[in-house]
Parts: C-alpha cells; structure tokens; sequence
C-alpha cells in the first residue's frame, strides 16, 4: 500500500505527511519533486541516523498536497508544523515574550509599551530586542514630541464639556493640553505621523524634516524656532550615535545565519533599518532528524520574519 503510494507521487512541488500506526501524523515535509524526496526516505536508509530511521519505521500512512511552488509548499509545510506540531519535525519555539511599543486607536492616540499583540487595539511597533532598547525609542519620541500620557477619554463631548484639567504634564512642557481643547487634533495627528516614522525606524525621513525646518526657520530671522528644530536634531542624532550602525549602503535588510553540529543548529537573526541594527535573537535548535541547514535555515526565515513582522525587501544568508 505504503510503496505504491511512493510509486504514484507526481513529480511536482507539494508538501508530504507521514502518519504512525495509530494514525497520527508525525512528519510533514515540503519538495520540490515529491516523487524524489518522498522515495529518498526509503532507497537511502543507511545513510540515515537513528532518529530518521526511527521515523522511517514508523511510517504507515503518506498523504500530499500539491503546490503551484516550493515556495507555496514552504508556506504549507510551516502551517502544517504550526497547527499540528508533528513530533519528528523541527518547532522553531521560543517562550520568551518580546515588547512592542503600540499606536493606541483612539482620539489623540497615547504610544504605549505592551509584551501583547492584540491587532485591533492599535498599530504595533516592534518586537525590540530588550526592554532598555524599546524605552529607549519611547524615550527619544517623547523628546521630541508633545504626546499624552494620560488615559483621559478624549471624547468631542468631555472636552467641550471640560470635564478635564490639565495636569503636571502639561505645565512642565511634555503635553499641550489637548484635555482641554488647548491642542487642535489635527496638529496632534501630525505629531503622531512623525513619531510613526521613528519608530518603523525611519530616522532619515525625521532628520530631513528637522533640517529644513531648522534653516527655513533662521532664514525668516525666526532663532527661538530655528533653536526649537535644532535641539530636536541633536537629539536625534545622538540617538543615532548609540545605535550599532552596520552600513549604511545596506539599508532595509533581514540577516539569517547558520552554524550546527550533528544534534544542533544555531540560528542568528537580524533586522537592519537604514543600516542600523533594530532587532537581533539567537535561537538554538535540537535536530530531531538529519536535516540539512538549507531546510533548517528555509523554514526559519519564513517563521523569524513572520513572528517579528518583517517587511524589509531582501534577506541575506549564509547558505544558498
């Protein structure tokens, strides 16, 4: 039954399943030709080690599911992993909760940070690498703009109402008061919009702005205003100073290596935003089979950009 299941696989890309006696599944792979990498399991046995022979042993049952392209099976085969959680495959896990930083949806929107994601609450930034790495791009932000802290519900009615005062924030030059209606909410938004692009680390668009308006400012005699843009670029630029500057040429790129030895593989992953690096985790993998890195590093570069939400264009690695 099980070999003439193997003799009929298609030479295409697809995902396989292999199920126990029991009926559970307990591998699932993707190939580029199924016919040929489902056969390899069984015409290559002693090339193996125990774990895969030990799999090999088990297998009664093999379901497939074709794909228009290895890379759709690569999209496959991680669900499959995720949902199902098949004991001889690979789970790229890690316990450990990184923070965000989150654009609340709501009236002047506060920027909070949170260790949960939860979509519909607002727009999230992040994860950050370490809780001093996050506080420290919250902290730049409220440097240079005037963002509510408090939890008041800025409804039209309570602020026409003023059923708010304003508090210590305020009077020490952190808030502009739009509690009580002291702060147009239209301005409010722009300073939002600004903050965005820090914290999608987008540094170069916000130093622009600050230049321009630093030398418009001094050329209309305006010096209290040229001063006002130019403590916000130097602000800015010595935050730029702390971090860890790769290349600038490289600009928007995602880092994955490998390195492993018979039982383990040790992966590295970076987010590098306009040549700095904004995010790094290392993840230390037990090998359940003899997988080569090539597989190994495919299958966490899908999970690592899709956990952390990357969308930088390119991704560099050590391995073809």
């Amino acid at each position: 039954m099980l070999k003439d299941q193997i003799t009929s696989l298609p030479d295409s890309p697809g995902v396989y399943r292999y199920y126990n006696k029991e009926g559970v599944l307990i591998y699932v792979g993707k190939a580029k030709s199924l016919k040929k990498r489902v056969s390899s399991y069984f015409t290559k046995q002693s090339q193996y080690n125990r774990k895969t022979e030990k799999l090999v042993s088990e297998i009664i049952k093999l379901e497939y599911t074709l794909a228009n392209t290895e890379f759709d099976a690569l999209l496959l085969e991680n669900n499959l992993i995720k949902q199902n959680q098949p004991k001889y495959n690979i789970l790229l896990k890690d316990d450990k909760t990184f923070p965000y930083l989150c654009i609340l949806k709501e009236r002047f929107p506060r920027i909070i940070s949170t260790r949960k994601y939860i979509a519909k609450q607002g727009e999230y930034f992040g994860p950050y690498s370490s809780v001093g790495a996050m506080n420290s791009v919250l902290e730049l932000v409220r440097q240079l703009y005037s963002i509510r802290t408090c939890s008041l519900l800025l409804s039209n009615e309570n602020i026409e109402e003023k059923k708010f005062k304003v508090c210590l924030e305020f009077h020490i030059g952190n808030c502009k008061g739009p509690c009580e209606g002291l702060q147009a909410e239209s301005v409010y938004n722009e300073e939002i919009a600004q903050a965005r692009y820090i914290l999608k680390g987008n540094l170069s668009i916000v130093e622009e702005y600050f230049a321009s308006q630093m030398k418009l400012a001094a050329e209309q005699l305006e010096f209290e205003k040229a001063g006002f843009y130019k403590f916000k670029l130097e602000k800015l630029e010595n935050f730029q100073t702390k971090s860890l500057v790769v290349n600038r040429k490289l600009t928007d790129i995602d880092v994955v290596t490998i390195a492993s030895s018979e039982t383990d593989a040790f992966i590295n992953y970076l987010q590098i935003k306009e040549g700095a690096i904004i995010f790094s985790k290392n993840l230390e993998i037990k090998k359940k089979l003899d997988e080569p890195d090539e597989e190994i590093l495919s299958m966490a570069v899908q999970e690592l950009r899709s956990e952390h939400r990357s969308n930088n264009p390119e991704v560099f690695t050590n391995k073809e």
